[in-house]
């Protein structure tokens, strides 16, 4: 009898391990396999969650067939701990197992709703946005000039949120001052900073930035990524170029930047200034006069006066020889390149197609075919003037 008995129950533990294995089994195959959304959305992880949470919201949501699964997939995965706060976009049909790692790999957010503040050349502003999971775009939920107008009631809501995230643009072209003080006017940064960074070196780019977060430290990342992309772009550069160092570069790109009106003819207005230095001609580049006049502390909001053309300092390329002292603003990575690698052409001279700023510039080499270029130019001014007057 108790042969019998211990057949039965090896029979059974047998029954067992081999159902056992096959419901490990299947619980892999669903933990890997393609998932039932059939559109993105955005999955929001609080600071505090847990695995459970973020489960059940997905059940609800649509995105994973069983919340038992997908924990017991992220605690075989050892991941269950490494949860990271934010709002992620989860791409449709993904499993379980992918969007265990997007939850968990950190890094900024993906999606949901944002304040993107833009430091433009001229004006500030605050854009309150939201990501729509379906199309991958942003969806603009409002905008203002924080200098000018008081917050409208959706960018007050927002702030209010505590899922709000928040993005600060740098644009091309921006003086470091410009930066310091939009930097220190953000209510929810901490710290204000005094000492301007030098000029050049803060990377126009987006950063994706925290309430609480320190100024100085984010300007400390703006120069950190300034300096690799000035040092990658140093070390792959052109031969043969009048620049003795990598801040030589960093000057002559800014001027590319102010100068250019498109990204595509930031290499021809390179080889002008290249050509220029190379032939030992002055730059007299209008920029760096008016830098010269601000010391990149605001916008000029005129035209060049004579006497600000003929006036003696450090970065006025009208009188002095060769490049002037410093940058006369932050370039982007676009104007470092091309200043490093400018086209290879026998340019001297350029002048505005039209009076529209993105129609570029006609270029020349000699004299002669730059006076033909000016003087369309003129003539476009002139029919202008005109027809205001009438």
């Amino acid at each position: 009898m108790w042969r019998h008995i211990a057949s039965n129950a090896l029979t059974f533990l047998i029954v067992l391990l081999f159902l056992t294995g096959g419901v490990i089994a299947w619980g892999t195959s669903e933990y890997s396999a393609e998932g039932p959304l059939d559109q993105a959305i955005c999955v929001q992880v609080r600071s505090g969650s847990n695995m459970r949470i973020v489960s059940e919201d997905l059940v609800d949501q649509g995105a994973v067939s069983s919340g038992g699964i997908f924990r017991m997939g992220a605690d075989y995965a050892g991941k269950t701990s490494q949860l990271k706060a934010g709002s992620f976009l989860v791409p449709a049909g993904s499993s379980m197992e992918e969007i265990v790692d997007i939850v968990t790999r950190g890094g900024a957010s993906t999606c949901g709703t944002e304040i993107v503040y833009r430091v433009g050349v001229t004006r500030i502003v605050a854009q309150v946005r939201e990501l729509d999971p379906a199309t991958g775009r942003f969806v603009e939920l409002t905008s203002f000039e924080p200098a000018e107008v008081e917050a409208p009631a959706e960018y007050t809501e927002t702030r209010a949120a505590d899922d709000t995230q928040y993005r600060v643009v740098i644009s091309e072209g921006v003086t470091s001052w410009q930066v310091v003080q939009a930097l220190n006017a953000l209510e929810f940064m901490e710290g204000e900073v005094t000492e301007i960074p030098p000029e050049g070196m803060l990377a126009p780019n987006s950063y994706q930035v925290q309430p609480g977060d320190s100024v100085e430290e984010l300007l400390a990342d703006m120069q950190s990524a300034q300096e690799r992309i000035l040092a990658q772009a140093w070390a792959e550069r052109s031969d043969g170029l009048p620049l003795a160092s990598p801040e030589e570069a960093l000057i002559l790109a800014s001027i590319i930047e102010k100068e250019a009106s498109t990204s595509d003819e930031r290499f021809d207005v390179a080889s002008v200034f290249v050509n220029r230095l190379n032939q030992g001609m002055r730059l007299q580049t209008d920029p760096t006069v008016i830098y010269g006049v601000t010391e990149g502390r605001g916008v000029l909001g005129r035209g060049l006066r004579q006497s600000e053309l003929r006036a003696e300092n450090p970065w006025n390329t009208y009188v002095i020889s060769g490049l002037p002292a410093t940058p006369i603003a932050n370039p982007g990575a676009g104007s470092i390149e091309a200043a490093l690698n400018p086209s290879d052409t026998d340019y001297i001279f350029f002048v505005a197609k039209s009076l529209n700023p993105r129609d570029g510039h006609n270029f020349a080499v000699t004299l002669d075919e730059h006076n033909r270029n000016v003087a369309i130019y003129r003539e476009l001014e002139a029919a202008r003037d005109a027809a205001q007057d009438n």
